[in-house]
Parts: C-alpha cells; structure tokens; sequence
C-alpha cells in the first residue's frame, strides 16, 4: 500500500468481483496477462498521481461485495466496481449501489457488448454513472481519472 496521499482530492472504493484473483492465469486471451496484484498496484500508482486515496478489495462473493460497499459508504465519495459474471446476475448488488447514493462507475477488462449475448445486459449499469469496458487493466485507470474529474466538478 501506498503511504499518506498529501492533498488528496477523493476517496475511492475499487471492488474486484468473482473471479478475478485468478486474473493472468484465467482465460489470459480475454482478460489478459497481468495478476490481480498487477492491477491493484497499478490502480494505487495512478491514484497516487491524482492524489485520490483507494481502497481495494475483492471478494467472491455477493454478500461480501454488498457488505464492502456498506462499510465504505461513510468513508467513500465514489466507488469503481468490477463486479465480474454479478454484473449480469445481482439485483442485490445494483441495490446495494444504487443505496449508497456514490457516484459509480462499472469496469470490465473485456468488452463485454462484443462477447457472449447473456454478458451485454448489466444489472448495475442503471445505477452507474459511466461504464468502461474493453481496455484492460487501463479501464480501471480510465475510472480513476473519470472519477477523479467528477470529483473536480462537485468542487
């Protein structure tokens, strides 16, 4: 983890959904080469620079992402979520989200409208305020200054 964030602009909740611990081993010609790890620490250094203070987690479960966005509500002005197959499945998760009243923002490494017809109907897109999908680790990296220029609208 990164140390204290002098001037920091925003706090930002990241959730990784099902599945993406196995990120850079699992289907590597879809959601690419690089670790979950790999991720993360390129999501903290593109924090760094915006000078937003992160929080990342992941968990495999439903339950448990609905229990992080809770958590975090007090704590955190926006959230950036890639909540994996949830994204196609959860009514829990998208009330979950909508509840907080954050601004969020859906991330996918793949693009999911090009993939399998059951992956291009999301259940949290109408709670979001922006989707990004098909670049890769960089989508995360596109959230983070897409939220950190929301951040600079509120101000």
């Amino acid at each position: 983890m990164l140390g204290i964030i002098i001037g920091v602009s925003g706090s930002v909740l990241v959730l990784h959904g099902p599945n993406l611990a196995s990120l850079g081993r699992r289907e590597p010609e879809i959601y690419g080469s690089l670790s979950l790890a790999d991720i993360d620490s390129l999501i903290y250094h593109r924090a760094n620079e915006l000078k937003l203070d992160v929080r990342i987690h992941q968990s495999n479960h439903e339950g448990a992402l609905i229990d992080l966005i809770e958590e975090h509500q007090a704590w955190a002005e926006g959230i950036i979520i890639n909540a994996g197959a949830l994204t196609h499945t959860s009514i829990a998760l998208r009330d979950a989200i909508a509840g907080a009243r954050l601004p969020t923002i859906e991330v996918h490494l793949s693009n999911t409208q090009a993939r399998e017809r059951f992956r291009k109907v999301s259940m949290i897109a109408p709670v979001c305020v922006g989707s990004i999908a098909g670049f890769g680790a960089q989508s995360y990296l596109l959230a983070l200054q897409a939220m950190s220029d929301l951040f600079a609208i509120k101000e």
